[in-house]
């Protein structure tokens, strides 16, 4: 949905360059050719987990996508040890959650370290609360971006056309659609499983409140309050933008604006996700300029005239975790 067109054009363009399916579900390394600094060098590594539709790369390094677009890079550059994670594009909270703690225990074991700083976008907040509440004391802290953390009327929206009929020709869709996306990674499209029914439960108002009673840790206790600073020894933190349209020029903007029509009953959103919901922790700023794409700086970097820099953010971001001695 987020990235349906663009991941279709790459998916067809590297479609003879995809060679044979990895099934390595490794965390990757950011990389960087020089360190100019280190102003985002934390003590601990810092794992990213993307949200729903989300990959580490679709395509190739000549011809290819970052999820996280430049942001990684930059963090490396200014001596983050920063990685980022693959989970099933599409399934429930627990599941991706399961697969994020695979790879967060593998990002400590290469590293050496004791603990890890976990951010995650839109669903993966969920995946990132959930390593959180499996092993805190391994977690420095959590950052959400966008979280779906009281749930999404989008996703209250579509499960309206379940037993309609129309419900069964929407997941086989979006079922197919992620495993094209884990495919054009260069993986076995088996190798992770897909579930756009219990994805869309999950980020449902009712399964937010069922995943928040099992994972409290930074849930503000009003409609849209601040959250507890720090549970089980681990920093929150949470972002957001609330402007779904920034520029003509993203033609992801338009479908943000086309769904912020839904989701705007809420209040201030981002197109996808109201503000309240997002709300987790120390909220750092819920009213960047960005819309739900614009949060991992997509599409390709373009974003409003007047549009803050996701880029510098995170890279602000990790300063402060440093600065916490995390």
């Amino acid at each position: 949905m987020k990235y349906g067109l663009l991941c279709a054009g790459l998916i067809a363009a590297t479609s003879m360059s995809v060679a044979q399916a990895n099934t390595s579900t490794q965390a990757k390394q950011a990389q960087a050719k020089y360190v100019a600094s280190s102003y985002a060098q934390t003590k601990y590594p810092i794992v990213f987990a993307h949200g729903l539709t989300g990959f580490i790369r679709i395509g190739t390094e000549s011809f290819g996508l970052d999820y996280w677009h430049q942001i990684l890079p930059d963090l490396a550059r200014n001596g983050a040890n920063a990685w980022a994670t693959r989970v099933s594009p599409f399934n429930s909270n627990d599941v991706r959650g399961e697969q994020l703690l695979q790879q967060v225990e593998e990002v400590i074991a290469l590293t050496g370290t004791e603990k890890v700083n976990l951010i995650g976008h839109s669903q993966g907040a969920h995946s990132v609360r959930y390593v959180g509440g499996i092993i805190p004391a391994h977690v420095a802290s959590i950052t959400t971006v966008a979280g779906v953390n009281k749930g999404s009327p989008m996703a209250d929206f579509i499960l309206k056309t379940e037993g309609t009929g129309l419900d069964l020709a929407l997941a086989s869709v979006v079922n197919f659609a992620s495993a094209a996306i884990v495919w054009a990674q260069g993986l076995d499209p088996h190798s992770f499983p897909h579930d756009s029914l219990a994805s869309a439960k999950s980020l449902s108002t009712a399964g937010a409140i069922a995943f928040n009673q099992r994972f409290p840790a930074g849930i503000p206790k009003t409609a849209c309050g601040e959250g507890s600073y720090s549970e089980n020894g681990m920093r929150l933190y949470s972002f957001t933008g609330n402007s779904a349209f920034n520029s003509a020029l993203d033609a992801s903007d338009y479908i943000m604006k086309i769904s912020s029509l839904i989701v705007g009953k809420e209040g201030a959103n981002d197109g996808l996700v109201p503000v309240c919901s997002a709300r987790f922790g120390q909220t750092i700023r819920d009213n960047y300029r960005w819309n739900h794409l614009d949060e991992v700086n997509q599409i390709l970097g373009v974003r409003g005239l007047f549009s803050q820099d996701p880029v510098q953010v995170y890279r602000e971001h990790a300063n402060r975790l440093k600065q916490q001695g995390l």
